[in-house]
């Protein structure tokens, strides 16, 4: 799985498909356990909020956009294409409808392009053709706004690149990823997750001595984050950079257990 009040709520995933469980909310099924019960029911919440506001005005920029990026924090729980696909795309027609009146959004631009990998998720053949619209959007928002999000079109540009098959079948690109993926963090070096981006890509591509560079810039801004990104809106996203610096202090740093 991120924010914006000109940013946004927690980071997008760098894992888009999560493993889910089963926890029932109006019809849609959510992940289960304590935790992700709790940050399933904010996402529900924030969607029914935001859906509200959007129709109250969906003439207003700001509601078109934030009511897209709950879309995309809420579907990030179903655990059934069907119910993944029904509101991914109502953030997709949110986004395409404000955009066709006033196309210089940055943020709008964005969270379709997240909202276009929702959908890609529920797609097989479908899923590629997605892709080449994701890589247009991110590359839109940032040529409007490269720092939004904490430099989040470089960061999911980056991604789409390391993790999309390569050619010929679609934009896949080891070098393409580095570049945006360093450039994300050269842009916004105090968020956490740029850096863990970078440290598992380094380590799924064998360059354990670059792995450990980057968790160890990200352990040096790690308590100062804390203080940065507080509250209740980023809960979720501390439990998931948590989780996954264990995770690659353990693949670099086998002997030395995590702090």
């Amino acid at each position: 799985m991120a924010t914006f009040n000109s940013q946004t709520n927690g980071p997008m995933k760098s894992r888009w498909v999560a493993a889910l469980l089963f926890f029932a909310v109006g019809g849609m099924v959510f992940a289960d356990g304590t935790t992700n019960k709790i940050f399933a029911t904010r996402a529900r919440n924030e969607f029914h909020r935001a859906q509200t506001q959007f129709q109250s005005d969906p003439n207003n920029p700001t509601n078109a956009w934030q009511f897209a990026r709950a879309c995309f924090d809420f579907a990030d729980f179903a655990t059934n294409d069907t119910g993944r696909a029904g509101i991914a795309n109502q953030g997709i027609a949110a986004c395409r409808r404000f955009l066709a009146r006033q196309s210089n959004s940055a943020p709008t631009h964005y969270y379709l392009g997240m909202n276009l990998g929702q959908l890609a998720r529920t797609e097989l053949i479908g899923a590629l053709l997605l892709v080449n619209e994701m890589e247009r959007e991110f590359k839109t928002a940032a040529g409007l706004d490269k720092y939004f999000d904490y430099a989040g079109p470089e960061r999911n540009l980056g991604l789409l690149y390391r993790d999309a098959p390569g050619w010929p079948a679609s934009i896949g690109n080891k070098r393409n990823a580095r570049t945006f993926l360093e450039q994300a963090m050269q842009l916004a070096p105090d968020y956490p997750e740029n850096h863990l981006n970078l440290a598992e890509t380094y380590w799924q591509w064998d360059e354990p001595d670059h792995a450990r560079r980057e968790l160890n810039a990200l352990d040096a801004l790690w308590s100062k984050a804390q203080t940065d990104f507080t509250g209740e809106k980023w809960a979720q996203s501390w439990d998931d950079w948590s989780t996954r610096r264990d995770e690659v202090r353990k693949k670099t740093s086998p002997k030395f257990p995590p702090s």
